[in-house]
């Protein structure tokens, strides 16, 4: 290697022309310093010269070694001073998020206390009201299945026999009790058939199908809060009814939020958890001893814990059942027409299958009425 022509050697850390690799330093003494042992590459600093980048100078390899100036060099100030094997300052563990309902909590709060009004006022005023509010119910929740059902599924469930029929489901239950129910849900279940051939045959009997499962799923098992309300005390029996499934989510949900880890259905419901119904259990058993004892003519403490216990059973499996309906749709909800809630599904969801439990249970404690 002739050095030769790279004239007076530079200082120690910087870079000779970029056609030339770096130099070692040493004492000038006049000899050529190709003389000299090979150099020793000395790594620049971070970035190096503005001149070298934009010149594209080539970088020495191989593993880092630290800068040492020589003792005439000022100590570079800024980043530079910092050595390279000087450990990071720990960073401060970031503060833990607080969980959060997935849902507008003041929405909900306020759409559950106007429904509430509706609810006692119906009940309490007017008694036959509310067979009025359970059709309104029946056949908005009718609306947003068979809607759902079209959009995410194509299957064409004929509506205007749906309303029809589950209106006189409800009126027949409250008038006849179970007979005329269960008269009035063949006739729909008919009606559904007859319908839709009226169009083409093509999947006839998956719209027929999916037609008589929302009749039984909506109408027929709503015209059990009618049979309550038919009886001598059926307002009780309605408000009991209500507050025990209210009261059972609302444990689930307090409970579930603040102490859940175990997944009561992962595929079905991931936000459910094993601690979450412990918790509907407890606060349904403890509101149905309460319920018995003070609303029900002739009911018993022990009585209501059974119905809570119940209660708290089939709300779950209700609220399940319709987690599956919705994954099996791809949707979260139903609808979107009480805020903070949902559809009116999502709030029917729970009510649905427990209302023929909570009728039944009543009649073998204390009769029919």
């Amino acid at each position: 290697m002739n050095d030769s022509s790279w004239g007076a050697p530079p200082r120690v850390g910087q870079w000779g022309p970029p056609d030339q690799g770096p130099v070692s330093a040493g004492p000038v003494h006049g000899e050529d310093y190709a003389a000299q042992t090979r150099p020793m590459p000395i790594v620049p600093d971070a970035g190096g010269d503005q001149d070298d980048r934009d010149r594209g100078a080539a970088r020495p390899s191989g593993p880092p070694f630290r800068y040492k100036p020589h003792p005439e060099e000022p100590v570079p100030a800024g980043p530079q001073a910092q050595e390279p094997d000087e450990p990071a300052k720990a960073q401060p563990p970031k503060p833990r998020e607080k969980k959060r309902a997935g849902r507008d909590l003041g929405s909900a709060i306020g759409v559950g206390l106007g429904l509430g009004v509706v609810v006692f006022a119906t009940l309490f005023i007017v008694k036959a009201a509310f067979v009025g509010v359970i059709v309104l119910a029946v056949v908005v929740g009718l609306w947003e299945l068979t809607s759902r059902l079209a959009e995410k599924k194509d299957i064409r469930v004929p509506l205007i026999p749906l309303a029809v029929g589950g209106t006189g489901m409800v009126i027949a239950g409250y008038v006849r009790g179970a007979e005329g129910a269960w008269i009035a849900m063949a006739l729909t279940a008919l009606a559904v058939l007859v319908w839709r051939m009226t169009e083409p045959p093509d999947n006839y009997l998956r719209d027929v199908t999916a037609g008589v499962f929302a009749a039984f799923y909506v109408p027929f098992l709503a015209t059990f809060v009618a049979m309550l309300l038919a009886a001598d005390d059926g307002p009780q029996r309605v408000l009991t009814f209500l507050l025990l499934t209210v009261v059972s989510d609302t444990g689930a949900y307090a409970v579930g939020w603040k102490f859940g880890k175990n997944k009561l259905a992962p595929r079905i419901s991931p936000g459910k958890t094993r601690e979450g119904l412990f918790g509907a259990v407890a606060f349904a058993m403890g509101a149905g001893a309460l319920c018995m004892q003070f609303m029900i003519k002739d009911g018993t403490w022990w009585e209501g814990l059974l119905l809570g216990l119940a209660v708290a059973v089939s709300a779950t499996l209700g609220d399940l059942g319709e987690s599956m309906i919705k994954r099996d749709l791809g949707i979260k909800d139903m609808g979107s027409l009480l805020p903070g809630h949902g559809g009116i599904m999502d709030r029917l969801d729970s009510l649905l299958p427990t209302a023929p439990v909570v009728w039944l249970l009543l009649v073998i404690f204390v009769g029919s009425g």
